[in-house]
């Protein structure tokens, strides 16, 4: 019985502890609003002020990070769009660079064509390069020019950093094939620079590295690696003076001869323009001189019959016919061509 009544007292003392602790907090909260504090706010005022602050600045944070989350993105992607049309074109900026490059080279080369052919040679024609031979054993090209634009057999062909080759053949109407100088079959009389001597420069094997070499050159002759080798113009067919190469090896050999190996001066795998020189070709020492060495070319190589590309002549050019002997008996006289009978005056 007693626990039974206890019940309706204890609900009854909850309610009023909650209503005195209510009643409390209002009074509280009365107080706070009619006291000031040294800012001249109430208390109540300050606090509440106080804690909406801090539930602003969190709420800002968010809604700030969120923002500059979106902003970053779009950004982003904005950058990554710039990034890729700068890429494209700088891409395409790469590609004129090449092409200007290209158009600089080709230039140069032109303009050291243009230089070679005012202050070396008296009559040249300009020439590009439109084709090359695949086979290892021969070496040609086809250029450009042929019979209409007045290339002959035998013409010398040059470049900026030397002696190119030949014409071989009779050429086409607008195109001829070119001997390089280091077919196996071409040579060319050559000198060493440095000391003057003689001897004869022609192509080496396919399957050597030092595609040139000189022969005829005596053991007793002052050639070092790093020689300059020019063309001594006693060939009949390249002026004389042009690079034909640099030593590369030389060694005594087991005869009357050096083995001499040369690095042409030329780069034959970037052929693109090249100058034939159309003026008159050099001299020929006589055709019934024998060649001595210290007048190498004239002939060295007559007798090698194989043709570049089975369409070649030999490489020394045709003999000359033999000049008439003078009153004296000295050879070498030039020919005076007849003249028609006539009558006496």
């Amino acid at each position: 019985m007693l626990t039974n009544d206890r019940g309706p007292v204890l609900e009854f003392q909850k309610r009023t502890g909650y209503l005195l602790v209510a009643a409390l907090l209002g009074h509280l909260l009365l107080i706070s609003a009619q006291v000031s504090s040294q800012t001249g706010a109430s208390v109540l005022e300050t606090t509440m002020f106080g804690a909406l602050s801090r539930v602003q600045a969190l709420t800002s944070w968010v809604t700030q990070g969120i923002t500059g989350a979106w902003g970053n993105y779009v950004a982003l992607r904005g950058h990554r769009a710039r990034a890729d049309a700068l890429q494209l074109q700088l891409d395409r900026l790469g590609v004129q660079l090449q092409h200007a490059t290209a158009q600089a080279r080709r230039t140069e080369q032109l303009e050291r064509l243009l230089q070679l052919q005012r202050t070396e040679l008296p009559a040249t024609m300009a020439a590009r390069v439109i084709a090359a031979d695949p086979a290892a054993a021969f070496r040609t090209v086809t250029i450009d020019k042929g019979a209409s634009d007045g290339v002959r057999r035998d013409m010398a062909v040059l470049s900026p950093l030397g002696v190119v080759g030949r014409v071989i053949d009779e050429p086409a109407a607008h195109a001829a094939k070119v001997q390089l100088i280091i077919d196996r079959n071409a040579g060319a009389g050559g000198v060493i620079e440095r000391n003057g001597a003689g001897g004869v420069v022609v192509g080496a094997s396919a399957d050597t590295d030092l595609p040139l070499r000189m022969e005829y050159v005596s053991n007793l002759a002052d050639v070092t690696p790093g020689d300059l080798v020019m063309t001594s113009g006693l060939d009949g067919i390249y002026p004389r003076g042009f690079v034909l190469g640099r030593v590369e090896r030389a060694e005594r050999g087991s005869g009357l001869y050096r083995l001499i190996a040369i690095r042409p001066s030329v780069d034959f795998s970037s052929l693109d323009t090249v100058l034939l020189v159309t003026g008159p070709q050099p001299a020929r020492p006589d055709a019934g001189t024998a060649p001595a060495s210290n007048a190498p070319g004239a002939g060295a190589r007559e007798g090698r019959g194989e043709a570049s590309g089975g369409a070649s002549p030999t490489v020394a050019p045709p003999q000359t016919q033999a000049a008439p002997v003078g009153p004296a008996g000295t050879v070498g006289a030039p020919s005076v061509p007849a003249t028609p009978a006539g009558p006496v005056p």
